[in-house]
């Protein structure tokens, strides 16, 4: 059979199959782009008693909150696949979070969250980012807070002062 004739035969599924693999591998790659100009890391992952951040912990939850006055501290969660992660959320449901800062439950975000900083994402670059999330080694981690009073927080966190407040 000449190359250029290959419908219908095992080989241009396998070829089409491995073609798949290569264009899913880019999505993650574009995913992974977008993650670390995004900083997603910055605030999601933990960060050891030094206070360098612990790569190896990947994005399983920020361990340095947030302060938001008359709101509380708050402490980024975990982005990795697993069951205290992102793993019972559908693909909608973290664009949902990514793009308009809402849980599956219905509750905003954290405002620390700078959700309408990506509001605007083409669909191409959330499915991206989101494939990127998929691909990530899954951790279970505890999640820390949220705090109504900054006296009982967990955990270091940050607080924003607001000149005239």
């Amino acid at each position: 059979m000449h190359p250029i004739h290959l419908r219908n035969t095992a080989l241009t599924g396998l070829l089409l199959f491995v073609w798949g693999l290569d264009a899913h591998a880019g999505e993650i790659e574009r995913g992974a782009y977008l993650a670390r100009i995004m900083d997603c890391a910055g605030c999601h992952m933990p960060r050891g008693s030094d206070g360098i951040p612990m790569v190896e912990a990947g994005l399983s939850g920020g361990t340095v909150g947030f302060e938001i006055p008359g709101m509380g501290v708050f402490w980024a969660p975990n982005l990795t696949p697993s069951e205290t992660g992102l793993g019972l959320w559908t693909d909608a449901e973290i664009s949902e979070a990514i793009r308009h800062g809402m849980r599956p439950n219905g509750r905003a975000l954290a405002p620390a969250m700078p959700w309408q900083a990506y509001a605007q994402l083409s669909d191409a670059d959330t499915e991206a980012l989101i494939a990127y999330l998929r691909a990530q080694e899954p951790v279970e981690a505890v999640r820390l807070g949220p705090v109504t009073e900054a006296e009982a927080a967990p955990a270091p966190f940050y607080r924003l002062t607001v000149p005239g407040i």
